[in-house]
């Protein structure tokens, strides 16, 4: 990959840094997010006769997604000549972070983009956009027209299950 991007990270400290993020994660999970599932499970079929299986799944891969995701638009960052690139648009910088997977396999693929931003999204105004970007996406998957009293929580749960992977990775790397 480091020859792909033209970086030099070293692989050592890619391990270590996926140790760190990967024992933050096992802690949050056990602590945190396992039992908001379980509480969240039960409340969404007792109070609101909802089957929360398929959102329960789409919360935990979100969240687990989400601790990485800060990292995945590294491969557009411009870290040597921070002066001397033209800034892209706010709207290309931020679909670097929020389709971050497509622009990888972009990458991979052969296919390179002249974006390069200074922006690292290890800060909180990414995760509002993240977050804002998932409550979106929560409407797209769970919101079932006409919208009932019952579909709220699964559109909602789906941004804090990724925020709290999003502030989880902040966590590791210590800006929050």
């Amino acid at each position: 990959m480091n020859r792909t991007v033209n970086s030099r990270l070293r692989v050592w400290y890619m391990k270590k840094e996926t140790v760190e993020h990967l024992r933050m994660l096992s802690k949050v999970f056990k602590f945190i997010i396992l039992p908001m599932v379980i509480l969240y499970g039960f409340a969404l079929f007792y109070y609101f006769g909802e089957n929360p299986i398929n959102s329960l799944v789409w919360n935990v891969l979100i969240f687990l997604y989400s601790n990485f995701l800060p990292d995945l638009p590294s491969a557009y960052i411009n870290r040597k000549n921070k002066g001397e690139i033209e800034p892209i648009k706010w709207h290309k910088k931020y679909a670097l972070l929020l389709f971050a997977p497509v622009f990888i396999w972009l990458l991979f693929s052969g296919v390179f983009l002249r974006w390069r931003t200074t922006e690292t999204f290890h800060n909180f105004r990414s995760l509002t956009v993240y977050s804002l970007f998932l409550i979106g996406l929560g409407f797209v998957i769970f919101g079932n027209f006409p919208l009932s009293i019952g579909n709220l929580p699964k559109i909602l749960s789906l941004s804090l299950f990724g925020s709290l992977g999003y502030l989880t990775h902040l966590k590791v790397d210590g800006v929050w």
